[in-house]
């Protein structure tokens, strides 16, 4: 048996070279009791050299608990790896370009012992667009709709058992389609201190563009559209669009 661990940091990563040590160092830094956390890095096929930079932070830091799984590519899929190679009663589900707010393990751990299940942090992009404020703000509530995967998502094993883990038909929208059925549980609670999320995508392919496909990928999903839609209909707006 390994070592009783409070939380398991779960981070799926695609190519995040540029990344992913910053958000390694950061986390190291702003854990509470890093004895009792464990951070699981799950790479779904990189090909920008991010496998080595994680191995060699992970050599440089032999103290510090923190793995690397390969996976075949897909969130749900790499963050159902992650959960199912911990010993941890609670799971902490984290985009690679996300930053959660300094002791975020206790803030998590407070909630569990509140009794709530579920939950995710308020969250704040790194920009000052205006749309991007305003929609950050929106993230306080505790509406369904308000929600997503940059914000951060903690549930305990059990739950997520219970749930039957991330639905691996969904290649985008997999957070949403989870969410869903832990606010179908009445399991979900939102904390008040923020994570700042990185607005590079919004950057790249311009704010009202962007959201307009998310829009359109809301509704479809909402209307009942295949996880095989959704993807086809973001690989041709967004992943291969000019």
């Amino acid at each position: 048996m390994g070592k009783a661990l409070n939380l398991s940091i779960i981070v799926p990563v695609l190519n995040e070279a540029e990344r992913i040590t910053a958000l390694l160092e950061y986390l190291t830094l702003n854990i509470q009791s890093p004895s009792k956390c464990e951070i699981i890095i799950v790479d779904g096929g990189s090909t920008d050299g991010s496998q080595h930079k994680i191995k060699t932070f992970i050599d440089a830091n032999p103290t510090l608990a923190i793995s690397q799984l390969d996976s075949a590519k897909g969130r749900a899929v790499q963050m159902n790896i992650g959960a199912n190679n911990t010993n941890s009663d609670l799971l902490y589900f984290l985009h690679a370009d996300s930053f959660p707010p300094r002791h975020f393990d206790q803030l998590i751990l407070s909630q569990t012992k509140l009794g709530n299940a579920a939950g995710c942090f308020r969250m704040r992009f790194d920009s000052n667009h205006w749309w991007l404020k305003t929609a950050s703000w929106f993230t306080k509530f505790n509406w369904k709709a308000c929600r997503g995967g940059d914000q951060s998502l903690f549930v305990t094993k059990d739950l997520f058992n219970t749930i039957g883990g991330f639905n691996e038909d969904f290649k985008i929208c997999e957070d949403n389609e989870m969410i869903s059925h832990l606010y179908k549980a009445n399991q979900f609670v939102v904390i008040s201190d923020t994570i700042i999320t990185s607005a590079r995508l919004y950057r790249k392919k311009g704010v009202w563009r962007l959201q307009y496909h998310f829009y359109v990928i809301y509704l479809k999903k909402r209307l009942g559209a295949s996880p095989e839609a959704l993807y086809s209909y973001y690989e041709k707006k967004i992943t291969n669009a000019c």
